[in-house]
């Protein structure tokens, strides 16, 4: 693993894993590429460790020649695939864009490397996917593992379940060497802030409702960042070519127990703050259609062949979370100036209830 391509690398997950990467491999050369759409940003990427080793390329993975073009200039031995649209409220209000992007880029990535890497050995394609594939979870069913049969409820979950398909077919028919990651919500440094735990901390912050989708009670897994990004190197060093391995965070909490968490968290760490107590400011609005009630997580395959574990219990990271976002404001703030963020919030969110999901 030489020269590393990651995509989606201004996203959330995308800016944490590059900098767990040029901190955890010293010899690696890591290029980002990414479209810079509404969700990512420069400033995701601002003071890199090990900056030399690092290269910024904007581009769209559903540009085939832009694409071929970075494989092959910067001899690309790995490609780590992020890139996505991410938010289930989203997909439902705009389900092209998700199809576009999810699914035809994805289809652009494999080919380019099916031709550039063709007849090379000790290369990997990597594919980072979602626990929402599976569908959702009744109160005593089993937790998903890898074998559990697809059945995604939302446009977002569908183009992730198609791309994930793509991904497994292109190994199995033309022997491209890929594994596949399917993870849990995400949480943690540089989260969008149109994602649940990020945007009530920052309403809280601001005094401004917390909308709660329903009556709170649905179920998440959710996963720490620097969790997650260790358990894709894991498998990026320890994985099997044409294996999937699901990652979780091993607890799940309902939404609601998450929102009064983090307005516990900020009534001790902003005790300035004239809402105090934040809990005050929940706010319940009308559900999400097809919302899925329920994902959890078994991990038992990656922890007994790659041996990897999560390290943060939900308690630190989101005490983590939380002062990360404190101590960032100005990245909140330069976030915020990016396109039409606040105006499709505003329009989309405050008025109509909470976003939940954590992925990409």
């Amino acid at each position: 693993m030489k020269h590393v391509l990651v995509t989606g690398a201004a996203g959330f997950i995308g800016c944490n894993f590059v900098r767990h990467l040029l901190r955890q491999d010293r010899q690696c050369e890591v290029f980002s590429l990414d479209a810079m759409t509404y969700a990512g940003s420069g400033h995701n990427l601002a003071q890199l460790d090990e900056v030399h080793r690092h290269e910024f390329i904007q581009g769209n993975i559903c540009d085939d020649l832009i694409v071929k073009r970075v494989l092959q200039e910067h001899q690309i031995d790995t490609v780590v695939h992020f890139a996505a649209e991410s938010h289930v409220d989203r997909s439902i209000i705009d389900p092209g864009q998700f199809v576009k992007t999810n699914i035809v880029g994805t289809f652009n990535l494999l080919e380019a490397c099916r031709a550039v890497w063709h007849g090379r050995s000790s290369v990997r394609f990597h594919h980072i996917s979602t626990d929402e594939v599976f569908g959702s979870l009744h109160a005593q069913d089993p937790a998903f593992t890898e074998t559990t049969p697809y059945d995604p409820s939302s446009p977002y979950s569908a183009s992730k379940a198609a791309s994930d398909h793509l991904v497994r077919a292109y190994a199995r028919t033309y022997g491209l060497s890929a594994t596949i990651t399917n993870c849990s919500n995400n949480y943690g440094p540089y989260q969008f802030p149109e994602k649940l735990i990020p945007l009530i901390i920052l309403n809280a912050i601001h005094g401004k409702p917390l909308p709660v989708y329903g009556d709170g009670r649905q179920v998440r897994d959710w996963l720490y960042v620097e969790d997650h990004c260790e358990a894709i190197l894991r498998v990026l060093q320890h994985g099997k070519t044409g294996e999937t391995y699901n990652i979780g965070g091993e607890n799940q909490p309902t939404n609601i127990e998450i929102v009064r968490s983090i307005c516990s968290l900020l009534d001790e760490l902003h005790p300035q703050s004239p809402t105090t107590p934040h809990e005050n400011l929940i706010t319940y609005v009308t559900d999400r259609p097809g919302h899925d009630r329920r994902y959890a997580m078994n991990i038992t395959k990656i922890r007994r062949e790659i041996g990897w574990s999560p390290r943060h219990t939900l308690a630190d990271g989101l005490r983590k979370t939380v002062q990360w976002y404190l101590a960032h404001l100005d990245w909140v703030a330069a976030i915020g100036a990016q396109g039409n963020y606040q105006q499709w919030v505003d329009k989309n969110y405050v008025q109509r209830g909470a976003p939940i999901e954590g992925k990409l």
